[in-house]
């Protein structure tokens, strides 16, 4: 699904109009990625929780040449889905 489908799938659902329902998502995305950059998480209960992790400076190997390489620490963003999103999709 593309975020063009989701917007449309929102209106439906919700009686919104497309722009109202594009306007709620882009404040949705935009929220949720304020409060990792800020270092928070954001928890949906039933749904799951956005956070972020760091991964450690590691040792990597350039598959081409053999060559071993420094790959930096860094934040990576994290989804962990709760209960309802999991028991839904496992049917």
């Amino acid at each position: 699904m593309t975020k063009a489908e989701l917007v449309e799938k929102i209106a439906a659902d919700s009686g919104l109009t497309k722009t109202d329902s594009e306007k709620a998502l882009n404040a949705f995305i935009s929220s949720v990625t304020n409060a990792l950059q800020s270092g928070d998480s954001v928890t949906l209960v039933g749904f799951g929780t956005f956070s972020v992790s760091k991964r450690a400076a590691r040792e990597g190997r350039n598959p081409q040449t053999g060559e071993t390489l420094h790959i930096d620490e860094k934040t990576v963003p994290k989804f962990k889905p709760g209960a309802n999103l999991k028991a839904a999709v496992e049917g």
